[in-house]
């Protein structure tokens, strides 16, 4: 049996995956920051970033990692 097929992922499926976690954790770090307390109110928490941007980064990161668990490299042979 072919060593290649051996593995259910290929390289790029790993690489692909990489840069799908790391979007999510860009997402994740847009939404972070100061929150409010019992005594100061912070506005900074309804910022469209924190509301807006930063969950649609985390769901396009989770849409990138369902494409690389789904991507499948073409083959160079063809079996005939």
């Amino acid at each position: 049996m072919d060593k290649k097929n051996d593995f259910a992922f290929s390289r790029m499926n790993f690489i692909l995956l990489a840069i799908g976690v790391v979007i999510v954790v860009l997402g994740f770090v847009l939404m972070s920051g100061d929150g409010s307390t019992e005594t100061q109110f912070n506005p900074e928490i309804f910022s469209a970033m924190r509301i807006k941007v930063a969950p649609a980064v985390c769901f396009l990161g989770f849409a990138f990692i369902g494409v690389a668990v789904m991507y499948r490299p073409k083959d160079k042979q063809k079996d005939s």
